[in-house]
């Protein structure tokens, strides 16, 4: 069975330490993966990928060297082993235009504020993973405990896995 990532790209190496420690509570089932860089993202990416595993989620900030957040998220958006990868910017210093960007050029599913809590960060991991699995059509009960329950729940029942009698 092949792994699903969860990838985490900061140039601030205190964030990407406190982004990773924050969301290690999902590592026993989604490894986590991180780069302080879009270019080492999309090295990261393409290992990832040449292992025949997946990227469910990429959490990535806006303001970085070279190269922004919602830049690497459309490229990411047009790559196909990463089309239906959730995407989510973290950032204190987007602005509206760039968050204008993020969403209708970088497909973004969802922005996190800086500073958030830990709580906050799992939530929206767990939904963007959710969502993940159950686009991708993976079997969610590896994942029923984990994440969205309810969601998952109504996904099998969906493919007429379980049924309510």
């Amino acid at each position: 069975m092949n792994q699903i990532y969860i990838m985490c790209i900061d140039d601030e190496p205190d964030v990407l330490e406190a982004v990773e420690r924050d969301l290690s509570t999902l590592e026993h089932l989604f490894p986590l993966e991180t780069a302080s860089s879009a270019a080492e993202a999309r090295t990261v990416l393409q290992r990832i990928a040449d292992a025949g595993d997946e990227v469910g989620a990429v959490f990535c900030d806006h303001v970085m060297p070279a190269e922004t957040g919602v830049e690497l998220m459309r490229w990411i958006s047009q790559q196909e082993p990463w089309k239906l990868t959730k995407k989510a910017l973290l950032t204190g210093q987007a602005g509206l235009e760039a968050t204008i960007n993020a969403v209708n050029q970088g497909g973004l599913d969802y922005y996190v504020a800086k500073p958030w809590t830990k709580e906050s960060l799992i939530e929206v991991a767990k939904r963007l993973l959710t969502d993940y699995i159950i686009e991708t059509g993976k079997d969610p009960m590896r994942y029923i405990t984990s994440l969205d329950t309810v969601r998952l729940v109504e996904a099998v029942r969906s493919k007429g896995i379980m049924s309510d009698t």
